[in-house]
């Protein structure tokens, strides 16, 4: 918990490591910000803070305009989070609301709705409903500012369920009509179809691109994947299983900032366009994204807590702000860490159903845990597992659960299990038990190295890659 001490002096220095931990709002204009709005500081006795963006907007504040709050990347919080509060917010973002409402939330944590609504309400300030309201006035916005849809259909994609509910909604949340937010944007907007969407993922602090974009180039699957251009200036793309139709999505490695931020250390974004065959899949995407290049981690707090080791200083001061690559379609995943890359290609080839819009090299999308399901050995019995339920990888599963069920499987080891976890849950603490590959990785793992212990081994792999690297070119 952040004391209202610290939260204040956080908006007086207009210190962006809270950006996104809390919100703040000032009572004489009616507006709340990020705390690293460039406006005037205001007077401490007229602010009030708010866990999330929801809750501040249902006080009935509008979104600055200065600072647009409600495009800073999530909370850590919920990602580090095991509790019912951690894994709402984590289904939330992925569109559960959006998707199956309040009772398939409920539903999915094992919990009544009322239950639901009061934990969330407690300890963020707003319940499910304000949460993804919030959440469909943001991607509303998102596309308003970046494409040439018609406001019409920009409703409907956004989840809203009629155009009074969305025009009303932009009204309460920006202080504007949607035509007045269009008008405010730059005048190059692209049709969705034509050009796909175009994002700014943004993150917090440093952000270590190569490490990750050098996993995911090692990791592409052929005809699923595909990472083109030099270092330093690549551009990963896949395709994408969704619940309404299917995406092809493409990020470049370069990060950007404005000069201002750069100054402050402030953090940056990602470069990101994503095609869509439905619309109403543009928030499950851009979560997925998120999470595949772990936007929302804290690097500030976990380069603080392994930056203390003796052993891991000297890696965390070469790479500050190192990423841990999650999942962008975590059952994938799970079965590409059980059958080997050599076996994926080959299931891609078998299985694989060919997307509703090819785009070059990428045509096909990973075969689904129904596609699976009858195939022999260990992966067959995971893709069962997954298809009827026994086994959840979503956002809002249970991790403790999740690894208890993959451990029960034929043929997934302890390692194994804790390698989905890593990356399937994106869960950022898990020790990787001894295995093959000689991890330079010290047994035990040190209790000081927790939460962050997931991070810790990806600064120990990324060095170990490094200096493979360099054998390899002094060899040739």
């Amino acid at each position: 918990m952040i004391d209202e001490d610290t939260r204040y002096e956080a908006v007086r220095s207009r210190d962006a490591r809270f950006d996104g931990e809390f919100f703040f709002a000032v009572e004489t204009t009616g507006i709340y910000c990020r705390p690293s709005c460039p406006a005037v500081t205001p007077k401490r006795k007229n602010v009030r803070y708010y866990a999330t963006a929801a809750a501040a907007q249902g006080s009935g504040f509008r979104a600055c305009r200065r600072c647009r709050p409600d495009a800073v990347p999530g909370s850590a919080d919920w990602n580090v989070r095991a509790d019912v509060v951690g894994r709402a917010m984590r289904m939330i973002g992925d569109g559960v609301v959006d998707r199956e409402g309040v009772a398939g939330l409920a539903v999915r944590l094992g919990y009544s709705a009322r239950q639901v609504q009061r934990q969330l309400t407690t300890e963020v300030g707003a319940g499910p409903v304000a949460l993804a309201r919030a959440q469909r006035a943001h991607t509303a916005r998102v596309l308003l500012q970046t494409t040439g849809l018609p406001i019409t259909e920009i409703a409907f994609a956004a989840g809203f369920a009629s155009v009074r509910q969305f025009n009303d909604t932009i009204r309460a949340v920006y202080a504007r009509t949607p035509t007045e937010l269009r008008a405010e944007a730059p005048a190059t907007r692209a049709t969705a179809t034509a050009a796909g969407i175009p994002l700014r993922l943004a993150h917090r602090g440093p952000y270590q691109a190569r490490p990750l974009f050098d996993t995911l180039a090692r990791e592409a699957l052929d005809g699923v994947e595909e990472m083109t251009g030099t270092p330093g200036a690549r551009t990963y793309r896949r395709t994408l299983r969704l619940p309404y139709g299917t995406g092809v999505v493409s990020v470049d490695e370069r990060t950007r900032s404005t000069p201002a931020s750069r100054a402050a250390h402030h953090g940056g974004w990602l470069d990101a366009r994503i095609h869509l065959t439905d619309l109403r899949d543009l928030t499950t995407a851009v979560g997925r994204l998120r999470r595949l290049f772990d936007l929302d981690s804290d690097p500030y707090a976990i380069d603080e807590r392994l930056g203390a080791d003796p052993h891991l200083a000297p890696l965390v001061a070469a790479r500050p702000g190192l990423r841990a690559p999650g999942a962008a379609d975590p059952d994938e995943l799970a079965v590409r860490l059980l059958a080997g890359r050599a076996e994926s290609a080959r299931l891609v080839e078998r299985y694989a159903k060919a997307v509703d819009a090819p785009c070059g090299t990428l045509t096909h999308v990973f075969p689904s845990p129904d596609d699976l399901a009858g195939e022999p050995g260990p992966v067959g019995a995971l893709a069962t597992a997954l298809a009827d339920g026994a086994l959840r990888l979503d956002p809002g599963a249970d991790r403790d659960d999740a690894e208890a069920a993959l451990r029960a499987l034929p043929g997934v080891d302890a390692r194994t299990a804790a390698l989905i976890r890593m990356r399937s849950l994106a869960d950022p603490d898990v020790a990787l038990p001894d295995g093959p590959g000689q991890d330079p990785i010290p047994a035990p793992v040190p209790d000081t190295w927790r939460p962050w212990r997931t991070y810790a081994q990806q600064h120990l792999w990324t060095q170990q890659h490094l200096c493979t690297q360099r054998q390899l070119e002094q060899q040739s």
